[in-house]
């Protein structure tokens, strides 16, 4: 069994000489938002990659074609995609 950072804390070392990484802190996250083709295209590549299609490189253009489309048009795009599962 390995140990995890929740037994050692966050700064311990481990036997390879490793570092765990101490969470994140919510106050220090950036302040900026992501542009909504760009969140299509995000949950978009995500959801393939859950029902088992890892999207390859030379299928971004058409991720980046779907991704143009209405809010809509890519829920039901997922919605078809989790049905797969």
């Amino acid at each position: 069994m390995t140990a995890t950072a929740f037994e050692y804390g966050p700064n311990h070392a481990c036997a390879e000489g490793d570092y765990l990484l101490a969470p994140p802190n919510p106050a220090e996250r950036l302040d900026t938002s992501i542009a909504p083709r760009d969140r299509r295209r995000l949950e978009l590549q995500a959801a393939l990659t859950a029902a088992g299609i890892p999207p390859r490189p030379e299928d971004r253009e058409a991720i980046d074609s779907l991704s143009a489309l209405s809010g809509s048009i890519n829920t039901t795009i997922q919605r078809w995609l989790h049905h797969t599962l």
